[in-house]
Formats: C-alpha cells, sequence, structure tokens
C-alpha cells in the first residue's frame, strides 16, 4: 500500500508547552471541528492519554471511526492513530516545535493510505488534499485566535465558572473555549444528572434551585432561554419565551443572593431586541429601549438580572445580535435556500441587521469576564452592521449561489405573524461601544470575511 503524506504548519505567539496542553484538555475537539462538516464524538476513554480511544461519526450518513492516542511526548507531540474507519491507514502526527520562549510552529503531519490503491487516489487525492487543506487552515486559525484571546485575559489560577444554556448555540461553544483554557466548567442543566457528571440541576420554573450547588463559583453565565425563532408567535410562544428569560432569572437571582460565596460576576444574556425596529438610528448601550414586544422582555430581562448588583456582584447584560454559526441559529437556517438558490431579500432590504461570529461572541463573554470595568449592557455585536440586502448578497456569493428574488414583506407577515415584523423586519443598526472602549480584537470585523471563514472558504 502507497502511503501519501500531507503537513500543514503556521507559527503561533505562544511557548509549544501551551500549545500542547490547549490541545490536549477538554472541548479541544470541538474548538477544532469545522461547523460546515457533520462531525461528532460518540464516545471516550480518556483524554489525550497513551492508549486512550475517541469513536467518531464523520459526514450524512456519518462514518464511524475509532481513533487511539500513540506515541505522546508531553510539551512535544501526539499521534492519533485509526483503528477503524475509511482509510486503509491513518496516522495523523500534532507536532509542537518551540521557535523561542514565547512562539512556537504547530504542525499537523498526516500519513494515510486510500482505498483502492491507484484508482482511489486518481479518483480522490486531489479532492481529498483540497478538503485537509481547508480543514487545517481553520484549525491553526482558531487555535491561533483562542490563544490571543487566553494570552490577553490571562489570569494567575483558573475560574471556576457555572453556565446555564449549555446545549444552545453560544453555550456549546463558549464551554469548549473556557475547558481548553484550562478553567473549571459547570453546567446548569434541567435534566436528570448521571454520576461524575460537572452539572448542577435547576427547575426555573418550578423555583427549583439548591443555593448550596452554587456556591463558591467565580462566575456565573447564564445564557438560558426558549428560542424566539421557531413557529408563529402564539400568546402561549410569547409567555413561554418571556418566562423562561424572567422567571427563569429571578429564581437564579434568588438563589445566588442567598449565597455566603456569591460569584464575582453574572454574565446575563440579552439581545439587541432591546432597541426594537429604529431605522437608520445609530445605536449603543446609552440608547432608550423600542416599545414592541422583545423589547418589552429584553428590558424586563436585564432589569431582574441587575437586581444582584445590589448584593456587590459585578452584572452584565449581553445585547447580543445575530450571532453567525453554519451549525444553528439564524444563518443555520437559512443554508439550504441559499445553497438551493432560494436566497433572497427580506421585504426592500434595507433593515439593518447587527450581527457577530460565534467564534468573536465567545471570545467577547471572556473578555467581558475579566473585564471588571464591565458592567450593564453590553452590545455583543461586529463593528460592521450591514442591510438585509447586503448580507442577502454577502452570503449568496460566499456560497457560490445566486439571489436573483424577494421575499415581499407581507407574505412574510401572512406567514409568520408578528415575529416577522420584529425579528426579519426590524432595522437594528448597533455599535459596539463598550467593547471597543475596552479594547477588544475582533477576529471577524467585516460580514464577507465572517462568512468565508465559518463556511471554509479562506
Amino acid at each position: 500500500m502507497k502511503k501519501e503524506s500531507f503537513t500543514y504548519r503556521s507559527r503561533l505567539e505562544a511557548p509549544a508547552e501551551e500549545v500542547f496542553k490547549w490541545h490536549t484538555r477538554p472541548g479541544a475537539f470541538e474548538r477544532l471541528k469545522p461547523p460546515w462538516e457533520r462531525v461528532s464524538i460518540e464516545g471516550r476513554a480518556g483524554l489525550v492519554e497513551e492508549g486512550a480511544r475517541v469513536r467518531l461519526s464523520i459526514g450524512r450518513p456519518g462514518l464511524k471511526w475509532l481513533l487511539e492516542h500513540r506515541d505522546i511526548v508531553p510539551g512535544r507531540q501526539f499521534c492519533d492513530y485509526a483503528i477503524k474507519g475509511p482509510f486503509p491507514y491513518w496516522k495523523h502526527s500534532h507536532r509542537f516545535i518551540p521557535e523561542s520562549q514565547d512562539a512556537s510552529i504547530l504542525e499537523d503531519h498526516l500519513e494515510y493510505g486510500l482505498p483502492l490503491g491507484g484508482l482511489g487516489r486518481l479518483a480522490a487525492g486531489g479532492f481529498l488534499r483540497k478538503k485537509l487543506e481547508r480543514l487545517f487552515r481553520y484549525r491553526h486559525r482558531i487555535t491561533a485566535c483562542d490563544l490571543a484571546a487566553l494570552k490577553r485575559g490571562a489570569i494567575e489560577k483558573p475560574l471556576k465558572v457555572l453556565v446555564s444554556g449549555s446545549s444552545g448555540l453560544i453555550g456549546s461553544a463558549l464551554i469548549p473555549f473556557l475547558t481548553c483554557g484550562g478553567h473549571r466548567v459547570m453546567r446548569l442543566v434541567r435534566r436528570k444528572i448521571h454520576p461524575g457528571e460537572e452539572t448542577v440541576f435547576w427547575d426555573p420554573l418550578s423555583g427549583r434551585v439548591d443555593s448550596n450547588e452554587l456556591e463558591g463559583f467565580d462566575a456565573v453565565i447564564h445564557l438560558a432561554g426558549e428560542s424566539v425563532a421557531p413557529g408563529r408567535w402564539t400568546a402561549g410562544k410569547k409567555e413561554r419565551i418571556r418566562l423562561s428569560r424572567i422567571k427563569g432569572t429571578q429564581v437564579l437571582i434568588d438563589s445566588l443572593s442567598r449565597c455566603d460565596r456569591p460569584p464575582q460576576v453574572l454574565i446575563c444574556a440579552s439581545a439587541t431586541g432591546y432597541y426594537g425596529n429604529r431605522g437608520d438610528e445609530l445605536l449603543d448601550e446609552n440608547s432608550g429601549p423600542g416599545n414592541s414586544f422583545l423589547s418589552q422582555v429584553c428590558r424586563e430581562w436585564e432589569q431582574t438580572a441587575a437586581a444582584l448588583a445590589r448584593t456587590g456582584v459585578r452584572v452584565a447584560s449581553l445585547r447580543f445580535g445575530m450571532v453567525l454559526s453554519p451549525e444553528g441559529g439564524a444563518l443555520g437556517v437559512m443554508l439550504l435556500p441559499f445553497r438551493l438558490g432560494a436566497g433572497s431579500p427580506l421585504g426592500d432590504g434595507r433593515q439593518w441587521m447587527s450581527w457577530i461570529s460565534i467564534h468573536d461572541a465567545v471570545r467577547a463573554i471572556y473578555h467581558i469576564l475579566l473585564d471588571s470595568s464591565l458592567a450593564g449592557p453590553v452590545n455583543l455585536v461586529s463593528p460592521g452592521p450591514v442591510t438585509n440586502r447586503e448580507f442577502t448578497c454577502a452570503l449568496a456569493r460566499t456560497l457560490n449561489r445566486p439571489a436573483f428574488f424577494r421575499t415581499p414583506a407581507w407574505l412574510l407577515k401572512a406567514a409568520l405573524g408578528p415575529m416577522a415584523k420584529e425579528l426579519l423586519l426590524a432595522s437594528c443598526r448597533v455599535k459596539c461601544a463598550r467593547l471597543k472602549q475596552t479594547h477588544f480584537a475582533f477576529c471577524h470585523p467585516e460580514l464577507k470575511g465572517a462568512l468565508e471563514f465559518l463556511m471554509g472558504k479562506q
């Protein structure tokens, strides 16, 4: 069997030992998996230890891989060997090469055999190399950006952090970022807890949470809330949206207020829906609320969270714009129609959209977590808001698809009711004033670069 090889190298502004540790901590796989591919861990025994194994499912239908970690040299190398998988041979060497005291070379070296020998090389060899180039370019950029963010926010000892909404779009990206940085994260969950899990149980609607379980956290990040997107906004849906935010936050605030050792900071989700439909007005954190349903919910949500500040806890409310990720949220919903060539501006397309990439959202939360000057509302949006028409054209170009049509506002209102007016047709042009004031460094300040990176096009 003839073996093929592939190598991707990049220079990182971090010591080799630090880059090695980042790759071997819990969450590294989740941080490095490409968002445009369906990849998941189905099981693992141990972390990166000699002989430890991990089972993966890749693609649709899922190809099953069984990998084993071997040849570990602490601070310098570990290798993944395929025990089972689609290739007759597969060895992935992760190498961490010191360049200086504060810099290193990250090298991914693959040796693999293709199925069907020469025929396989002829049919798929070039395609696979392009895929590998795309994959490792993404992985190395994520590694560099995450390590830079962790370096800017370097602290003496790891934090103990409690996160609600951990399975949501933002929570599922935030937790791996924190654990790769060496922090200990526990999840606040509503499901049955299994032995050995790093979880705390609560039932926000019935008010059940044990204050004793909330003792001693350095920070609480509260992201839980009913999704506003799927389905029409019936009276029942609107009440669930409101209760999941207001009542859930109130239960958490009441419990944290009774702690002998409360957290130093509470970071609570909110949304740019706070501002309502404001046309071309440029909005910052000092702008007043709108008068829509979402505006009222966000205002009450923030007021509920702010009550904890009376106990001396720093409270920050995150006014999220549209968080871009191919794995979910608004962009995840848009991808299929756009790939089919059916993407279109909504209404007249002149409404402003304030957005942020999922990776900048995660790093911004970490920035707020560590910057003691950030309390009250903080807009989590990029510096480059765009109109709906501009967004449509940018996404269509990224996917190499046309966007000829326009979806009329009357059709959206007829199909979706009030949700269309508040989520799809409202104009909200928001500045990231407080992030800029505190020198937060965006990895994706412009829409074109953000979309190309998230879709593996750069």
